[in-house]
């Protein structure tokens, strides 16, 4: 479990995150949101022990990220978005790496190559980007780690690879593992994602699963605009209006409109799902 308790952190003058807590619980894949700048990565880079709190706590399984101890650093990896390519061929690579991680199985990355379509003997500087990055996906799943971070995984893919990369990490998914995306595309992994957390500036302005989204908010379709609604957008063949759920209805998660809902209602947001 990864458990953030009242956390500060910032760079120099520029605070990140000011008393924040939350907790990763595993079997899950939460899809983390939040505008530009309001430190998915660094919440990331923390998590992996890259980056240090300046004020309370960041542990996973007990034991604070930061210290960087073996039994830590095995149980985690982060692919960043700015990701340095690796030198030689992706079967090279993953073996040098497979040496610090107990669990790699160099077969389950063969077999994650061939899914992905990308070769593990072509050496990376040979790969275009979005094949660079496939190859460090299934990388990133042989070592079978029980926290996977990716930072916008999907930015660089085309759309046969963006469909493959949603079946590989579905499919790989465990009730042992904890998968943390975070992410502005979306539309690229609301079949994946649940719980939801929304970042803003300095504080979590939203962390629930998609059954306490609909038990406490109505997303509803049509042709009419519903002037009562937190939020309404038009779409493709009428609006979707995101209301509150009085009534106990059920409905469709829409991940953009929530999103949009949230950053337009904080306060009343907060006071909902509190």
């Amino acid at each position: 479990m990864i458990e953030i308790k009242n956390l500060d952190f910032g760079y120099k003058t520029q605070p990140v995150f000011k008393n924040i807590s939350l907790s990763f619980e595993k079997g899950n894949i939460y899809g983390l949101l939040g505008e530009n700048g309001v430190g998915k990565t660094s919440l990331l880079k923390l998590i992996s022990g890259l980056q240090k709190p300046t004020a309370g706590s960041c542990e996973v399984d007990g034991i604070a990220a930061f210290n960087r101890w073996p039994e830590t650093l095995q149980k985690i990896f982060f692919i960043s978005e700015d990701f340095a390519i690796p030198e030689g061929t992706p079967i090279n690579n993953v073996r040098e790496l497979g040496v610090f991680y107990p669990n790699f199985d160099e077969s389950l990355f063969r077999e994650l190559c061939k899914e992905m379509e990308v070769d593990p003997e072509r050496k990376y500087a040979e790969m275009s980007f979005g094949q660079q990055k496939k190859c460090l996906i299934a990388t990133a799943l042989s070592l079978n780690t029980d926290y996977l971070l990716l930072d916008e995984p999907t930015n660089g893919l085309d759309i046969p690879s963006k469909t493959l990369f949603r079946q590989v990490i579905a499919k790989y998914a465990t009730d042992e593992r904890t998968i943390i995306i975070s992410t502005h595309q979306v539309k690229d992994v609301e079949n994946l994602i649940d719980p939801i957390i929304i970042l803003d500036h300095d504080e979590v302005l939203l962390k629930a699963s998609f059954r306490e989204i609909t038990d406490k908010l109505y997303f509803s379709y049509g042709m009419e605009q519903d002037d009562n609604a937190l939020y309404s957008e038009m779409m493709p063949g009428g609006f979707v209006s995101v209301t509150r759920n009085t009534g106990g209805l059920d409905s469709k998660v829409s991940i953009e409109a929530l999103f949009n809902t949230v950053m337009k209602n904080k306060e009343t947001i907060k006071q909902i799902f509190s």
